[in-house]
């Protein structure tokens, strides 16, 4: 049965999308902060998540950042805000789809299931989220990656996370602000070399393991660039 998992603080809106998605054959899974849905994601893997823009504490487009650099999971935003600008953001935080409130509930189902339709035309290698690159291979959901010899590399969670960020984005100069915006949700200022150091690490380990790699070129008065083509990796035989 697809799972949706909706993050929404306002219990009466909450409870009447749950009923009419449980209606419409779903099974429904409710969080009502982000937190909430962090405890929710330790035990199942939602199909997909509808997501209040104007939660308490953690928004919804830090929410949805986060959940960017390691899952491809269907996002539809929900919010009070109609004007362009925060549509427009909610979508290049990584949201797949945006409905303003008050919406209809044939809309919200409608764009429900569109979202589902295009998740599951994606190849199931693209699903499995394992990507291919130089010589390595990286499995976004195992947050692994692999030498061509099968060995596996060691990295920090942060630095698996701002190379889960570049596999995503390759060949497409990032900037120190967008980098550190992507994998922690905050604005670097001028003396944070947060991004430079993990980025020195993961050349140094990636070069390690195939010398000569040199997969991050630094970019003048620009950033970094991840300069190797990525693709779906092969389905992983074990």
């Amino acid at each position: 049965m697809t799972t949706l998992l909706i993050v929404e603080d306002d219990p009466d809106i909450r409870q009447l999308i749950g009923e009419l998605m449980r209606n419409e054959g779903f099974h429904i899974e409710e969080a009502e902060n982000a937190a909430a849905m962090d405890a929710t994601m330790t035990r199942i893997r939602p199909d997909l998540l509808i997501l209040d823009l104007m939660l308490p504490g953690e928004d919804g487009l830090s929410i949805c950042r986060r959940i960017r650099t390691h899952s491809i999971m269907p996002i539809l935003m929900l919010t009070a805000k109609s004007d362009e600008i925060d549509r427009v953001v909610g979508l290049e935080m990584g949201a797949d789809d945006y409905l303003v409130k008050p919406f209809g509930p044939r809309e919200l189902l409608a764009r429900v299931r569109a979202l589902l339709r295009r998740a599951a035309a994606l190849s199931p290698v693209m699903s499995s989220r394992r990507f291919a690159f130089d010589r390595f291979i990286i499995d976004l959901d195992a947050r692994q990656v692999t030498d061509d010899k099968g060995l596996a590399l060691t990295f920090t969670s942060a630095e698996f996370d701002l190379l889960a960020c570049f596999v995503q984005r390759p060949r497409r100069v990032l900037t120190r602000d967008q980098i550190l915006n992507q994998i922690r949700g905050r604005i670097t200022d001028p003396f944070d070399r947060t991004v430079d150091m993990l980025i020195s690490r993961i050349r140094r380990k990636l070069d390690a393991a195939c010398p000569g790699s040199n997969l991050i070129s630094t970019i003048r008065n620009g950033g970094y660039l991840f300069t190797a083509p990525v693709k779906p990796a092969p389905q992983c035989s074990g």
